[in-house]
């Protein structure tokens, strides 16, 4: 079976997790510490805590920007759930700005548009959380001027991003964002199984996520002339326990030394896509911005089945027929039952996100995906829709 993600493990990868298993530290130990400090020197930023997985570095996220009830904050409604739920577990408000009809992220125009209808309320938003969809980098330039105007906290929901370049800078996430997350899930671009985390250049935010990842736990006393024992901590906000072990830490580290090696395999397979699919017009392919690197941890395909005598349910079943397993990504939040039924959203809020999932299909991309495997998708989507 083709599957749409995968990931690709090496003996090296091996190796460095069998190391940490015959050592002391199982956990809390040397290997997060150094794991972090690759992260921050791969991804630009100067503080870098690592959680246990993308929806807890979200959460912290939230926690450390001091998200409260009666706050606003928007993000897209083409994500998966965490990038809203983060929100919501905060208790502010969540709303959204409907996406880019050719980048499918979130579009700047609309983002500001939806602040000032806040703005004519007497309404403030307190931040947003733009994702890089599938590995596209958002309209960061567009998105820090909005969120400078109108002194906007900015969050970059960058766990599709792993690799991904804007406008020639591989470290442009922490440079535009205030705070940027990650997952490396086994689907994304490099994984450690579960796991995730929180860059940024503020060293007081850095320092409370990591407290927070912890129960909330401080073991270093204030004052140090302080007659108490060394087994002493306190615990001044709730935390939780969202820490990753040393043995995804070290698979971390070996992934990430191979990242380039992925991203530039996930572009190769995604021109094979490319080079067929834009010369069918009922197709369209995702664009880049110029001078910007996509990462392509998924490869969304739109399909106008309305000019074809096909539904896409029909399509995931026939597909199947020939071992090819396809994905959507995603369902737009607002859609679900939980969004509807506790602030109001409805179909018809988003068109273009509701008109992409209409016609958004996933097709398999990953490191280990060969390049006849990609031709046989190909081939078996002619077959099926032509």
């Amino acid at each position: 079976m083709i599957n749409y993600g995968r990931q690709y493990i090496d003996s090296d990868d091996v190796k460095a997790v069998l190391r940490v298993l015959k050592s002391d530290w199982l956990t809390q130990g040397p290997k997060i510490e150094k794991f972090e400090k690759a992260l921050s020197k791969k991804f630009g930023a100067k503080y870098c805590c690592a959680v246990a997985n993308g929806t807890a570095a979200l959460h912290l996220t939230g926690i450390g920007l001091g998200w409260k009830p009666k706050d606003i904050v928007i993000t897209s409604p083409i994500s998966f759930l965490a990038s809203a739920n983060c929100i919501v577990y905060s208790g502010a408000t969540p709303d959204f700005a409907d996406i880019d009809e050719k980048n499918y992220t979130i579009d700047p125009n609309k983002l500001e548009k939806k602040i000032k209808y806040y703005l004519n309320r007497n309404k403030k938003v307190k931040a947003i959380v733009a994702t890089d969809f599938a590995g596209n980098p958002c309209d960061w330039q567009a998105l820090k001027q909005v969120s400078y105007k109108y002194d906007i906290q900015l969050v970059n929901d960058n766990c599709h991003a792993l690799g991904a370049h804007y406008k020639k800078d591989k470290f442009y996430a922490p440079k535009f964002a205030d705070v940027v997350t990650q997952s490396y899930h086994p689907v994304k671009n490099i994984t450690t199984g579960e796991g995730g985390a929180v860059l940024s250049n503020n060293d007081e935010f850095s320092k409370k996520i990591k407290i927070l990842r912890s129960h909330g736990i401080e073991r270093k006393l204030k004052n140090k002339n302080s007659k108490q024992g060394s087994w002493f901590y306190e615990m001044n906000e709730i935390g939780y326990n969202y820490r990753i072990t040393d043995f995804q830490c070290a698979l971390g580290i070996s992934q990430l030394a191979k990242l380039e090696k992925f991203v530039k395999k996930r572009n190769y397979l995604a021109n094979i896509y490319n080079n067929y699919f834009q010369e069918v017009d009922i197709f369209q392919i995702p664009e880049v911005q110029k001078k910007s690197k996509h990462a392509f941890h998924i490869y969304p395909l739109l399909i106008n089945f309305e000019k074809i005598n096909l539904t896409k349910n029909i399509l995931f079943e026939k597909m199947l027929n020939y071992n090819i397993k396809l994905q959507v990504h995603y369902i737009p939040i607002h859609l679900q039952p939980y969004y509807k039924k506790y602030y109001g959203f409805k179909k018809g809020d988003f068109p273009i996100a509701e008109k992409f999932y209409d016609r958004e299909i996933t097709l398999p991309i990953h490191f280990s995906l060969k390049e006849n495997q990609v031709y046989k998708i190909v081939k078996s989507m002619k077959k099926i829709i032509l």
